[in-house]
């Protein structure tokens, strides 16, 4: 039996409930892994809120967790029982003591990552990978537009552009976010609550814009994020913490200088075993050679996940959040 978080309904975290789930033994190609640290993403309170499907109720929650192999079922060449990993996707059930994951998705440790690190930054530090290198290829010299810059993913990916050579703008939502996005890479850090960021942008860059934005923030900030691009520039929007953006018809995109908009996911980026484990040790050189700190500003238990995803919600939290096991 493993303890795992469940919820029935859609709606806030006091839906979610801590129950005795049978998880019995692993089929061919997965592996039963024991959690000692467990990711809380803004994806995990967009599906408990029911923004993001799930297949069925009631449903397991959370997509990424790092601990030890407890058994292997048949077919699993590449690990063996004791090998600390992680794992980052679906299914969705992070949220428990013991759990089934596919090994094809599974990613050894280094032992220069510990657990409550590697779990912290899997899917954060693959998303940054993926936009800074994939959805668009950061240049030296470039300027670029980083929205919720003292989040998970905003902290990583300032450190990462900057080692690319880039200039980092970033919003955020108060000056204490401020002070730790600077700390992190964040040349100009913008309280979007106190100024008009799209007027900052074009100071900063002298009435060009950015060849890019990243934007996880949503409908409050898509607009603004648009108007920021330069001629042809990349409008990677990846998340919607404030609701799904309005509708853009396609012909607005040429208004706006024939810019580009695409919505990445590092699911599509990193399909095959190559491309996982590519991802996966970039992520792990710059982590473990210091150039990117990953930032876990608070660590709860297990049963507190309730607390963790009010605290998130409520915009207290900045890096990222774990549970312990």
């Amino acid at each position: 039996m493993s303890k795992a978080f469940r919820f029935h309904r859609h709606g806030g975290p006091e839906l979610l409930e801590l129950a005795d789930i049978e998880v019995g033994e692993p089929g061919t190609g997965e592996v039963r892994m024991r959690n000692t640290a467990v990711a809380v993403n803004y994806r995990d309170v967009l599906m408990r809120r029911g923004v993001h499907a799930v297949k069925s109720l009631p449903s397991g929650i959370g997509l990424e967790s790092a601990g030890v192999i407890e058994a292997i079922g048949p077919g699993v060449t590449d690990f063996n029982v004791g090998d600390r990993v992680a794992f980052a996707g679906m299914p969705e059930g992070s949220y428990a003591e013991l759990r089934i994951v596919p090994a094809a998705r599974l990613i050894a440790l280094p032992d220069a990552i510990d657990d409550r690190t590697a779990a912290a930054m899997m899917i954060r530090g693959m998303t940054a990978r993926a936009l800074l290198h994939d959805a668009y290829k950061v240049q030296p010299g470039d300027t670029i537009l980083v929205h919720a810059a003292a989040g998970g993913v905003g902290l990583i990916m300032c450190q990462w552009a900057k080692h690319l050579g880039a200039t980092v703008i970033g919003t955020v939502g108060s000056e204490e976010k401020a002070e730790i996005a600077r700390a992190h890479g964040c040349d100009h850090a913008i309280v979007y609550t106190q100024e008009d960021f799209v007027v900052r942008v074009r100071e900063i860059t002298a009435g060009e814009g950015v060849p890019v934005v990243y934007d996880s923030v949503g409908k409050a900030t898509f607009e603004g994020s648009l108007r920021c691009l330069r001629r042809r520039g990349v409008m990677a929007s990846f998340g919607e913490a404030s609701g799904d953006p309005d509708p853009v018809p396609p012909r607005r995109l040429g208004a706006l200088g024939s810019i580009y908009l695409t919505h990445p996911s590092v699911t599509n980026y990193t399909v095959t075993r190559a491309e996982l484990d590519a991802t996966a040790n970039d992520l792990f050189a710059m982590v473990g050679s210091g150039k990117i700190k990953i930032v876990i500003s608070k660590i709860y238990p297990l049963e507190d996940a309730p607390r963790a995803h009010a605290d998130l919600e409520q915009r207290k939290t900045t890096g990222s959040i774990v549970l312990v096991v």
